[in-house]
């Protein structure tokens, strides 16, 4: 068995192995036809090299393709605040124990104007937050433990919200639990200057001292 592979997981695309397909893949995230895309390994700061999760989803470059498409829609294109997104993603990663989406959305939600204190609460519950944060956070968690929410509060986000706002959101807690799951499965590590993903509360017990 070869062991360094088991421990690495699922490896970037090399840059030898680059072609036109994934270029437009990559391509649609920088919003530039394939032609322009960096090159892999050319050292400019669009480097797919410098991007695990580009060099990952590279390996199917339709799949990534489509997926960057709607995935860049949501964080560029939708209707839903930053704000109450970015919430709903980190309580999703830290659901998921996905580092790497953690950390990557800490800096979006940090970016957005999201303070520490409410990214620290995220691990620890809903008690802290009030208003439309409350209501996101609650369905986020209805939407990860049943698979789908109640009809109450799916009303309930109707009427705070509006209805794109509201179907936003459970597409939003979809997508980044389907990313989650990719990423954790290939093993995908944090960038080395990420937040670190908090330990669960009730693990905090079972810590050897």
């Amino acid at each position: 068995m070869n062991r360094d592979r088991e421990v690495s997981r699922l490896a970037p695309l090399p840059a030898e192995e680059w072609g036109d397909a994934e270029y437009r893949a990559y391509g649609v995230l920088l919003g530039m036809t394939g032609e322009k895309v960096p090159r892999a390994g050319s050292g400019h700061e669009y480097d797919p090299l410098k991007f695990d999760i580009v060099g990952l989803l590279a390996h199917h470059p339709e799949l990534a393709r489509a997926f960057l498409s709607f995935n860049t829609h949501l964080l560029r294109r939708g209707e839903l605040p930053l704000r109450l997104r970015e919430l709903a993603i980190l309580r999703v990663a830290y659901t998921h124990r996905s580092a790497y989406e953690w950390g990557q959305h800490v800096k979006i939600a940090v970016a957005g104007g999201v303070s520490a204190d409410d990214i620290a609460h995220l691990a620890v519950g809903n008690d802290s937050f009030e208003g439309n944060d409350r209501l996101v956070l609650d369905i986020t968690d209805e939407l990860l433990a049943d698979g789908h929410a109640t009809w109450e509060m799916w009303q309930r986000s109707v009427d705070a919200l509006g209805i794109h706002q509201a179907m936003e959101l459970i597409f939003v807690v979809g997508t980044y639990t389907m990313a989650a799951m990719a990423f954790v499965t290939w093993g995908l590590p944090p960038a080395p200057d990420a937040a670190p993903l908090p330990i669960p509360a009730h693990a905090h017990g079972d810590q050897q001292l």
